[in-house]
């Protein structure tokens, strides 16, 4: 489902330094419905692997696989599209809009579609009421605790059935309660949602969830034995 071909990435040194590289050659394949937690050291490459999952980054070599397609041959309008309709993101911040309920938060990647349907909402309706906010709809995010406002994300990330969802640091803003209520939804959304999920962590509680662990260390990413 998502392949990862021989990935490089680099960024240019400060002023005139050798580039600094990122990632050497990664290659990663994952099955529909598997789950993954990519661990490693601060400021080693985590995120900048989850943006090339995304398509918010190009790789400098290399081809990253999405259901079959290589995204390097897409123009930025079919990314955008890959982006909204078969990835969803959660970050460790949650960046919901301030000024909308979570009602409207959750709807609106539905909107850059044209329009939401009577499918949309109930979809919103079923998510909201699986992750305990049914009576939160017309909340302000300001009125939520830090775990509701992450739970919403999460259904945000998931209103367009995306075959890919991406967790950068989802729970490093919570406390370990609700730290360890998301681990569980997520790991839950997961086998009911049958998405495939990676997730980017320094909780090892997380990682262990996961189906597999790998660690990104020196720009390559490894194993890690249960």
């Amino acid at each position: 489902m998502l392949k990862l071909e021989s990935v490089s990435k680099a960024y240019p040194g400060p002023d005139g330094a050798p580039a600094v590289v990122i990632l050497r050659e990664v290659s990663l394949e994952l099955p529909a419905g598997a789950s993954l937690a990519v661990i490693g050291p601060s400021g080693c490459g985590k995120s900048t692997l989850l943006n090339l999952m995304g398509t918010l980054d190009q790789p400098d070599s290399g081809k990253v696989w999405l259901e079959g397609r290589d995204l390097s041959q897409l123009d930025p309008l079919a990314l955008a599209e890959v982006r909204n309709r078969r990835i969803g993101f959660v970050f460790q911040a949650h960046h919901l809009l301030p000024h909308c309920t979570v009602w409207e938060n959750v709807l609106v990647p539905v909107l850059a579609q044209g329009g939401v349907s009577a499918e949309a909402e109930q979809r919103a309706r079923r998510l909201l009421q699986r992750v305990g906010l049914g009576e939160r709809l017309s909340h302000l995010p300001g009125q939520l605790s830090g775990g509701e406002r992450q739970r919403v994300a999460v259904v945000r990330a998931l209103i367009n059935q995306p075959a890919l969802l991406l967790a950068d640091e989802p729970t490093g803003a919570l406390d370990r309660r609700s730290a360890a209520e998301l681990a569980q939804l997520l790991v839950e959304l997961n086998r009911e949602e049958q998405v495939t999920l990676v997730v980017v962590t320094h909780a090892l509680e997380l990682a262990r969830q996961m189906g597999r662990v790998m660690e990104l260390r020196d720009g390559q990413l490894s194993e890690v034995k249960p």
